[in-house]
């Protein structure tokens, strides 16, 4: 829990809401312990969000943005709508190199949208399988269209070492609960 109040308390502290989110967190009972509102902010608890009673109204409004599967407002480049988008920062001219990095950072983005199941060691495994398939993509690339020595040896550790690592992590799924 601490630590999923850092991760969430560092992408809020980009969007400004740092310091509401921290004192939030800090002051809140257990789940579905009674709790005051906070100064400023409605008794009501935002609808179907109980847990989010006495929130500031910007984390209200980032929790139903979540919930319906948008991004969080901190997370997301400025002008974009999806905050794994990188194509406005690519040149127009842009070599075959960086368009299958690119390519590569895309699918691997799309692939890490798993179904959560609750269980952290599931989702773990199930989330890291496509992080390391996008960097064995990422690798592949490099192989093909980069020239610095030291890279091309690095990218075909890469290769070798996430290839296991993800037979080594099907392997763990098979034998973990569905939740």
């Amino acid at each position: 829990m601490r630590r999923s109040i850092l991760v969430i308390t560092a992408m809020l502290g980009l969007a400004g809401f740092g310091a509401d989110f921290i004192a939030h967190a800090q002051t809140q009972p257990a789940p579905g312990m009674p709790v005051a509102p906070a100064p400023g902010t409605s008794a009501q608890p935002a609808p179907g969000m109980p847990m989010m009673q006495g929130a500031p109204p910007q984390m209200q409004q980032m929790h139903r943005q979540m919930m319906q599967g948008g991004a969080a407002p901190a997370a997301q480049a400025p002008g974009t709508s999806n905050p794994h988008d990188h194509s406005a920062a690519t040149p127009g001219a842009a070599s075959a190199g960086t368009l299958g990095i690119q390519a590569a950072n895309e699918r691997m983005h799309r692939d890490m949208a798993i179904t959560f199941t609750g269980n952290a060691d599931r989702d773990f495994a199930a989330s890291m399988i496509p992080h390391h398939q996008g960097a064995i993509d990422m690798a592949r690339v490099v192989l093909a269209h980069g020239a610095d020595p030291a890279l091309r040896e690095l990218a075909q550790g890469v290769i070798r070492d996430q290839e296991r690592e993800i037979v080594q992590l099907r392997d763990i799924l098979t034998r973990l609960p569905e939740r």
